[in-house]
């Protein structure tokens, strides 16, 4: 049993508290600021409870990619390398398909409000020159 809550649900309500209770009374430049700092409390949320998930999902892709089972770090290095000398390309089996499921799943932690985000989550993806549906892993 833990001593305290969860970190995740600590951030979630002080961002509820600041922006529930607090930010009515402010206007102007402290209203703003408080705002930036809502929206980085409820990143470093979603980074909590994200993050793990989302990078097992890319690093289980790349090992796929690229036959290999190097650290994450490793294999987006070597993914990048082969891509910048052109030994890679979209039309390798996968690639588009782990770049669009790699962004997606940071999109669901930094921006989960964009637009482009949410079409791809509710299956109307973005024309990208394919026609892959959105990726569920």
């Amino acid at each position: 049993m833990s001593a305290h809550p969860p970190a995740g649900e600590l951030l979630q309500s002080v961002s509820h508290f600041l922006r529930d209770a607090l930010l009515p009374s402010l206007d102007g430049a402290q209203a703003f600021n408080l705002r930036i700092s809502i929206n980085a409390i409820d990143l470093v949320r979603r980074e909590i409870a994200m993050q793990d998930a989302a990078s097992e999902r890319e690093r289980a892709r790349l090992a796929c990619l690229l036959g290999g089972g190097a650290s994450l770090e490793a294999m987006r290095q070597t993914l990048c390398e082969k891509i910048a000398f052109g030994a890679m390309t979209l039309d390798q089996p996968g690639l588009r398909q782990h770049l669009r499921a790699t962004a997606i799943d940071r999109l669901a932690i930094d921006q989960p409000s964009y637009s482009a985000y949410l079409a791809a989550m509710t299956g109307n993806p973005a024309d990208d020159g394919s026609n892959n549906e959105a990726p569920r892993s």
